[in-house]
């Protein structure tokens, strides 16, 4: 492996893990609406969840899900089953708001809570698992020894890792929150919209 492999790897998966998306709007909503230290906890999950997938690409998943690629299809319902739950938690904030009607539940997370979330979220995401599977295969060359492999995985770990737990931090500062808390159910809105958008790219995806 040349230190070319890297950094192309880092700049693609940086472009994937930067970018709008499922885990983005998930620590984007629950730090504003729970607070940082449930943003941190849930952007942990996500990590999780990215550092399970790239082991995985790692070591083999790309041979496994070439082999039997309903696997993929398995993982892709369930995530965008998930996707449409949390879009439909968000459009009742919208509607009802936050405590106003009984049926409409606080969507305060616990710190236990938003971890699972976030691994949920990732751990169900085919995009993550598609991206991790191909970059291996294309990125390094086929004799790469596991040292290397390890490098890559612990570099890809900590990248993911400044960019979701700086969404929480950059989600939940003071400034930010208080704006949300002035304009909650229309952010809550946005987040429907966000979720349902992204649960029907992920189930048309080919």
């Amino acid at each position: 492996m040349q230190l070319s492999n890297l950094i192309f790897i880092l700049a693609s998966a940086f472009m994937v893990t930067a970018s709008p998306g499922p885990a983005s709007l998930s620590i984007a909503d629950t730090s504003l609406g729970s607070g940082r230290r449930a943003g941190l906890a849930l952007a942990a999950g996500i990590v999780t969840g990215s550092l399970f997938w790239s082991a995985s690409a790692a070591f083999g998943l790309g041979t496994l899900t070439k082999a039997h690629p309903w696997l993929l299809d398995i993982v892709r319902y369930l995530g965008a089953g998930y996707l449409l739950w949390l879009a439909a938690k968000a459009t009742q904030v919208a509607i009802w708001g936050r405590g106003v009607s009984a049926n409409a539940r606080t969507d305060r997370l616990t710190g236990s809570q938003a971890y699972r979330r976030g691994l949920l979220i990732h751990l169900t995401n085919p995009k993550a698992i598609l991206f991790f599977a191909s970059i291996y295969a294309i990125a390094l060359p086929a004799n790469t020894g596991v040292v290397a492999l390890g490098v890559v995985v612990l570099a890809l770990l900590l990248q993911s890792s400044l960019i979701f737990f700086g969404y929480a931090l950059l989600f939940s500062n003071a400034p930010v929150s208080s704006f949300y808390k002035r304009s909650s159910r229309f952010f809550s809105g946005v987040f429907a919209l966000g979720f349902g958008v992204a649960a029907f790219k992920v189930l048309l995806s080919a």
